[in-house]
């Protein structure tokens, strides 16, 4: 499915990286839900995907029809039915998930600034930035060194 760069996209980032067939089983629950998504009986055009083992990400062409409170509500309780039926977190705000070399680092906003102490986290290693809102960023702005994000204002380095 072709879907705008200036989709409305929410993140979810899991607690820990998905198993292989967790990640099939997920996309097929994803699949199913964003192929019956709707907003006041106008079907959405949505796409959900899996990046990195562990981020679901689903996007929104408002262009076509704009997600309402009641949709964005079926979609935030199909991620806590994922959460119970797989036994993740994906709503843990103070997760931190970074780049180490070609790995991605998941850790607990204490860890990361152990790491930072350490000398393993730095202004340049890359962090996702999960509050990004629109598809193009997934590009330009979800993977950024940490001098440029909004962590630099909440961490010390």
């Amino acid at each position: 499915m072709h879907i705008s760069e200036n989709s409305k996209i929410w993140i979810y980032q899991s607690d820990r990286p998905f198993t292989i067939d967790e990640e099939k089983a997920i996309k097929q629950v994803l699949n199913n839900f964003t192929a019956e998504w709707q907003a006041h009986g106008h079907d959405l055009a949505a796409l959900a995907e899996i990046y990195h083992h562990q981020f679901i990400v689903l996007s929104v062409d408002e262009q076509m029809a704009g997600a309402t409170g009641c949709s964005i509500d079926k979609s935030v309780h199909l991620m806590k039915e994922l959460e119970t039926r797989f036994k993740i977190n994906l709503f843990d705000r103070l997760r931190i998930a970074y780049r180490l070399g070609e790995d991605i680092i998941n850790c607990s906003r204490e860890e990361f600034e152990e790491r930072i102490g350490q000398g393993i986290v730095n202004a340049q290693t890359l962090v996702f930035n999960n509050l990004i809102s629109r598809r193009k960023e997934l590009e330009t702005s979800w993977n950024v060194p940490l001098v440029d994000s909004w962590h630099a204002k909440v961490f010390s380095f």
